[in-house]
């Protein structure tokens, strides 16, 4: 039974089983590897058929795509064997469409019309950067350091929009569809991420001066106890905080907060307010202690295991996104060299 118009024209989409079984068995030397899939063998059948009726020749067809006349004549029979139709009417010095022809012409026409837009789109998309980069970011740190940078790199690439997610929780890269995560450690879920470390971001404990002038300067941590406790809302409501001294010595304390807030921006500005003592990351109040706004309490300690590692997360080396890779190269640039300076002016002016 032959096949109807308008089944033809759907059959660009089918694969060539029949003709890649008949290659094998017969040993036809084809221009493609035979354990390529079956669809790409019916793709590059239709190119053949399509340079044929273009140039209305199997020779001036085989010429123009550098095979030999055999081969091409080959691919035509394969289509026509596949398809139980004749496709081309062959007379010694001419040869015509039959109407299946042209309309299987057609719809090769358009679906490798579309194919290669679509191919195109991808090749782009793999060099120049575009489309929206889906970004997730440590919440606290992203408050005071990020828009400098998105600015800057959407200054540098206007053709890529940005989608930003911030988080305090865990996030799985991949599974959440996020093209690329500036996290600290224990927000990675995902053990198969490219890491690029970024910057080191150490906690310390701070005052304000109008605080530390009417309830006085801790001299010890076991002294913190007496002082009003400003924490974030992740500390349990007995908050066990380990301070090191120069000599190595360790010391821990218990405190009790007496206000809690989940967010660094509202955590810093309950301090800058008087309303207490804190542990803020150091570059959240630079500008602050600089200023005098806040002053450094026990300078002669650190707070242990308070130093948290700020990294730049993706999945995989190969056939990342021009987009990503973009991203991914101007960040850990910025932070080589500019961030230091953009974050004390942030932190000046919020």
């Amino acid at each position: 039974m032959h096949a109807s118009s308008d089944t033809l024209y759907y059959l660009p989409f089918l694969y060539l089983q029949r003709e890649a079984q008949q290659a094998r068995t017969q040993s036809i030397a084809l221009p493609f590897r035979l354990d390529q899939t079956l669809k790409m063998n019916h793709l590059q059948a239709m190119r053949v058929f399509l340079k044929v009726v273009e140039n209305g020749s199997f020779g001036r067809a085989a010429t123009s795509l550098e095979l030999s006349n055999a081969v091409v004549t080959r691919y035509v029979a394969l289509l026509e064997t596949h398809l139980d139709t004749r496709l081309i009417n062959r007379t010694t010095r001419s040869l015509s469409l039959t109407e299946a022809g042209q309309a299987y012409a057609e719809g090769c026409r358009q679906t490798l019309e579309q194919l290669d837009a679509m191919e195109s789109a991808v090749s782009r998309s793999a060099t120049d950067p575009s489309g929206t980069l889906k970004l997730v970011a440590f919440a606290s740190f992203s408050l005071f350091g990020l828009t400098p940078l998105l600015q800057r790199y959407r200054a540098h690439q206007p053709k890529v929009k940005l989608s930003v997610t911030l988080l305090h929780r865990p996030v799985d890269l991949i599974e959440e569809g996020f093209d690329v995560g500036i996290v600290v450690p224990d927000q990675i879920r995902t053990g198969t991420l490219i890491n690029r470390s970024l910057i080191r971001v150490r906690s310390v404990a701070v005052a304000s001066r109008a605080y530390i002038d009417a309830r006085g300067m801790p001299a010890t941590p076991a002294s913190l106890s007496a002082h009003t406790f400003l924490a974030p809302a992740a500390n349990p409501p007995h908050a066990d905080w380990s301070f090191i001294a120069e000599d190595g010595k360790e010391e821990t304390v218990s405190l009790e907060p007496a206000y809690s807030v989940n967010n660094a921006v509202m955590l810093r500005q309950a301090a800058l307010a008087d309303m207490g003592l804190t542990i803020l990351p150091e570059h959240h109040v630079a500008a602050d202690l600089m200023s005098g706004a806040l002053v450094r309490i026990l300078p002669g300690y650190h707070v242990n295991g308070a130093e948290k590692e700020v990294s730049l997360v993706y999945p995989g080396r190969r056939h990342i996104s021009a987009k990503t890779r973009s991203f991914v190269d101007f960040t850990v640039n910025y932070f080589r060299h500019d961030a230091a300076s953009t974050f004390s002016s942030v932190f000046q002016n919020s």
